[in-house]
């Protein structure tokens, strides 16, 4: 493990994570304006930090049941001996799925219902989705939580990342309009986020970390998606080299027709 993912391992807490990306937390969207995680699936390097960070922070109560961790190695290019210290931490083989550290009916008992799959997460609701909610959870003293958020609004999910983010406020505007009818609405408009404590992370290094771990959820999304871009050069270039060859062909019957 590098550097960043020594500092990282200091602060894991798996079993913090509770209800991480729940089902709840996903049903609807808050309006929120995203912002842009750009990600890179192609970089191994964030994919293998993402993979610890979901491992530690993450597989203590949510599953991956679509892909295997031997599938992790090759494309991550971890070894098995890599795979086994880094990540397997509840499971023996390494042709086994990310299953969840929780028992099932004990996270429907203590949560209403269990956390979901994260396999096809960033595919359903995108990166960017993800990637902001993870950095827009803010301190809300009326919520039973203790916080709140501004892509999810009463949401019931406490902060778990609080640890490494540390407490933000954030602050709103209201703005009046009135209707044709001259009936006048108060709408609340966020703004901006004001840091309360900070974090064990600094701003730049929980965007990393955030960054980072919607990568690696990306990844599990679709991990052949690098294989597939491969296969669709090599695809494309036959075709335009076949054109070629069929115009000269067609060219060449076709000389002597008037």
């Amino acid at each position: 493990m590098n550097n960043y993912l020594k500092r990282i391992a200091r602060y894991t807490v798996a079993t913090t994570l509770a209800g991480l990306l729940a089902a709840p937390v996903f049903a609807a969207g808050g309006g929120a304006e995203l912002e842009k995680a750009d990600i890179d699936p192609g970089q191994i390097p964030s994919l293998q930090r993402g993979a610890s960070n979901f491992m530690n922070y993450c597989s203590g109560c949510h599953s991956a049941q679509y892909v295997r961790f031997n599938t992790i190695g090759k494309h991550l290019e971890l070894s098995e001996e890599q795979l086994v210290d880094n990540l397997m931490f509840n499971a023996e083989k390494t042709f086994e799925t990310i299953r969840s550290a929780m028992p099932a009916a004990d996270a429907e008992r203590w949560y209403g219902t269990a956390p979901p799959d994260l396999s096809l997460m960033a595919r359903a609701r995108g990166a960017d989705y993800i990637y902001t909610f993870l950095k827009s959870f803010y301190v809300q003293e009326e919520s039973p939580t203790g916080v709140d958020n501004i892509v999810m609004p009463a949401t019931s999910m406490p902060h778990v990342l609080w640890e490494l983010q540390g407490y933000q406020r954030a602050v709103f505007s209201e703005h009046e309009e009135t209707d044709s009818e001259g009936n006048v609405s108060t709408t609340v408009h966020f703004e901006h986020f004001e840091q309360v404590s900070p974090g064990t992370l600094d701003a730049e290094d929980y965007d990393i970390f955030v960054r980072d771990t919607v990568n690696f959820l990306a990844y599990i999304a679709e991990p052949i998606r690098g294989e597939r871009r491969k296969i669709g050069t090599w695809v494309i270039m036959y075709l335009i080299v076949f054109f070629i060859i069929a115009l000269m062909l067609k060219k060449q019957i076709w000389k002597d027709v008037h």
